[in-house]
């Protein structure tokens, strides 16, 4: 099925209201789920590459876990493909190490806010298997990202630190003004100008597909955060659009209204 950021942040964002485009590199092979994005009334920019990324997601019984295989690499982005996209956030979401270049974030940066979700840079792939690893140059490129998000594993790779909170200290040592920090059903943290946020899990009554949590949470923080919402209630806003997600497979097909109803009711149970 088709996954990544492009599919999930795209779909979830495109329930808010605010303007959005997605910039994306994929085969010809694949080209139906663009179609399907633009039927969804999502503007899709395509860089045509020679393969999509092709990736193995195995679940053990618990959610929050995952093993990956890459059977297939995209080609990287270029700054050409975007010279002419304007926004005041981009948020990027490489998929592997060699999406996006320190040079091309550099370049991104001087038109807007960059948003990061990290993932990408932290894979390894050896004999199509996923492993993670550090991001050789992150103290180049982390000083140009605004808001960088990363899973608990994922922090202590980047960072080199066990905790969360020294994790982030890292981060914010190196440019970072926001680290977005998930943990699945254990909630997420945010940190920024030395204060930290815990954001509860709002659970829904039964999991039925974690995948896209991540991108998820992401499209209803950056959304709240451009709506000048505090750290706090992005991230609680965030949070239960991610639950809220994993209550149906594929990507989130919510409403606002419908997610602001879902945190109320969380939050009073």
């Amino acid at each position: 099925m088709p996954g990544g950021t492009a599919l999930y942040f795209s779909c979830a964002v495109n329930k808010l209201d605010v303007n959005y485009v997605l910039v994306t590199a994929l085969g010809a092979a694949e080209m139906e789920y663009v179609d399907y994005l633009r039927g969804k009334g999502i503007e899709v920019k395509v860089q045509p590459s020679a393969h999509t990324v092709i990736f193995e997601n195995i679940y053990g019984e618990n959610q929050d876990e995952r093993t990956q295989n890459v059977l297939q690499i995209a080609d990287t982005f270029t700054m050409e493909q975007l010279e002419d996209v304007e926004a005041k956030i981009f948020h990027l979401g490489p998929l592997l190490a060699g999406d996006f270049s320190t040079d091309l974030i550099k370049t991104l940066a001087a038109k807007g806010t960059i948003a990061l979700d990290v993932q990408g840079y932290l894979r390894k792939v050896v004999n199509q298997k996923v492993y993670l690893t550090d991001w050789a140059d992150k103290k180049n490129a982390l000083q140009y990202i605004d808001v960088l998000k990363a899973d608990v594993a994922e922090l202590a790779a980047l960072s080199g630190y066990d905790t969360v909170a020294d994790g982030v200290k890292f981060l914010a040592g190196l440019g970072v003004k926001e680290a977005v920090i998930t943990n699945g059903s254990r909630g997420s943290t945010i940190y920024s100008d030395d204060v930290f946020y815990e954001i509860p899990a709002y659970h829904p009554e039964m999991v039925v597909d974690a995948t896209g949590c991540g991108d998820t949470y992401m499209a209803g923080y950056l959304y709240k955060r451009i709506k000048d919402f505090d750290l706090q209630q992005s991230g609680e806003f965030a949070a239960a659009m991610a639950g809220l997600k994993t209550m149906s497979p594929g990507p989130f097909v919510g409403t606002e209204a419908e997610v602001m109803k879902f945190l109320k009711d969380r939050s009073n149970n």
